[in-house]
C-alpha cells in the first residue's frame, strides 16, 4: 500500500517526514518526548516566514520568532552558536526573508543528523508503521 510505502521513505529522508502530515506529528511527538520540540517548531516558524508577504507581518513574525526562540533565555530557546544568533540579533530590526536561514540549516541537520536517527528506533516511528500496514509486512523491516 502507498501509506506504507510512504512511511518507509521517512527513513530515507527527514525532508519527506517533515512535508508530511501524519509524518510531522509523529516526529513532533517524538521530540517532545526527548524535550526538544523546539527545534521543530522553529523549523515550522521558519518554514511559515518565508511566505510571508506583507513587510508589517514580517517584522512582527520576525520578531516573535526572535523572542521565542533567538535571544538568550527564550522560552524555547534552540541550540545555535553564538556567531549565528549575534548575527540574527544585529538584523532584526530590519529582518529579511532569509535572515533565519543559517539558523534554520543548523537546527535542522541537527534533527536530520541527531533527532531523526533516533526517531526511526522510536515507539512513535513503530506505532506509525504499525497504523499502516498489516501485521504481515513487518518482515520487510528490518529496523522494527
Amino acid at each position: 500500500r502507498s501509506a506504507t510505502r510512504k512511511t518507509m521513505a521517512w527513513s530515507e529522508s527527514v525532508d519527506t517526514l517533515l512535508a508530511n502530515k501524519d509524518g510531522l506529528a509523529a516526529f513532533r511527538t517524538f521530540l517532545r518526548s526527548e524535550f526538544s520540540e523546539e527545534n521543530i517548531e522553529f523549523w515550522l516558524a521558519c518554514e511559515d516566514f518565508k511566505k510571508t508577504k506583507s513587510s508589517t507581518k514580517m517584522v512582527s513574525k520576525a520578531q516573535k520568532i526572535y523572542s521565542d526562540f533567538i535571544q538568550a533565555d527564550a522560552p524555547k530557546e534552540i541550540n545555535i552558536d553564538f556567531h549565528t544568533r549575534n548575527h540574527i540579533s544585529q538584523n532584526i530590526s530590519e529582518p529579511t526573508l532569509g535572515c533565519f536561514d543559517d539558523a534554520q540549516r543548523l537546527i535542522y541537520s541537527l534533527m536530520a543528523k541527531d533527532s531523526f536517527p533516533r526517531f526511526l528506533r522510536s515507539e512513535e516511528y513503530k506505532e506509525l508503521i504499525n497504523k499502516q500496514q498489516d501485521g504481515n509486512q513487518k518482515r520487510w523491516l528490518p529496523f522494527l
